[in-house]
């Protein structure tokens, strides 16, 4: 099977997986701080990835230099990523952060052609808008709710410094891609976060282990399963294999289905509920990334084709 197609497909299912983070946001939240909802996942994911690891460092003789290049990618990229993302969003409303999300392709594209020098095909910056189209479809009745008032100016500008840390993270991590494996660069974000985490728990969350035992069965669930084994663990493996093959512009596209797969999630576990614009917008955004994946695919088979 073609690989740009296999990284694709890898692609969706890390979405799918990655739009399980709300709903498990959402059965932990009345037990669990923000902090320790970062900390804990990544600390578990740390031990499942660890046996993996062991054998990629032995073998390819890893040093601590060649580790601390992920230091400036977690403090510039995944820190403010996850950490800010978490308290702009206590300090903004819900509905102003699925608005800026938008801003994420963005983003990433201007990093993406100032750090690695990539460029938007015309068939991707159509891909693009329609993606665009469909997810303003979606949050049409949180657009017509937003406020973006003096109030929420602090919530907001922590929102949008997450989304830059996103996108530096992605754009970052494409760039070394070729001198670690899935599973290495994983671990060792996991693991440079997990030690700058662990202050904020003992200053802001001290209690939170005493509290562990009350745990609830949905807090355990939204901990253990959608958070730990499929948003931290499985997701983010396929998510580095898949990017050794695509451009960080078409992460970024791709990004859209979390919302596409969010939705019916979270009408079926949460039971709220889908609107015609909400269905039509999903829809849109998937015949994007169905285009993008075709058309691009067609396009290997023919390089490939030239080159034989």
């Amino acid at each position: 099977m073609n690989k740009k197609l296999v990284a694709w497909i890898l692609l969706f299912s890390c979405n799918l997986m990655w739009s399980l983070q709300f709903t498990g946001i959402k059965l932990i939240q009345d037990q669990v701080g923000p902090y320790f909802t970062v900390w804990c996942p990544m600390l578990l994911s740390v031990f499942l990835l660890l046996p993996f690891v062991v054998k990629d460092y032995r073998r390819h003789q890893r040093k601590l230099k060649d580790i601390l290049v992920f230091v400036p990618l977690v403090i510039l990229g995944a820190f403010p990523s996850q950490v800010l993302m978490t308290i702009g969003t206590r300090y903004s409303q819900a509905s102003n952060a699925a608005i800026l999300v938008l801003i994420l392709p963005i983003l990433t594209t201007v990093l993406a052609f100032l750090l690695l020098k990539e460029k938007m095909s015309r068939i991707k910056w159509l891909c693009f808008a329609v993606a665009i189209a469909g997810v303003v479809l979606c949050s049409t009745n949180d657009i017509h709710r937003m406020n973006f008032g003096s109030e929420y100016a602090t919530g907001n500008l922590l929102i949008f410094l997450a989304l830059v840390g996103n996108a530096y993270y992605n754009v970052g991590c494409k760039k070394i891609a070729d001198r670690f494996t899935g599973m290495e660069m994983v671990f060792y974000t996991y693991v440079i976060m997990v030690l700058l985490l662990t202050p904020f728990i003992l200053a802001y969350e001290p209690d939170i282990f005493a509290r562990i035992p009350k745990f609830t069965k949905d807090t355990w669930i939204g901990l253990l399963g959608t958070l730990t084994l499929f948003h931290n663990f499985l997701s983010m493996v396929l998510f580095f294999i898949a990017l050794k093959s695509l451009e960080a512009t078409d992460v970024a596209i791709s990004n859209y289905l979390i919302t596409f797969f969010g939705l019916p999630i979270a009408a079926i576990w949460l039971g709220e509920k889908l609107n015609s614009q909400a269905i039509i917008g999903g829809v849109l955004v998937l015949a994007s990334l169905l285009i993008l994946t075709i058309i691009e695919s067609r396009a290997t088979r023919n390089a490939n084709a030239i080159k034989a």
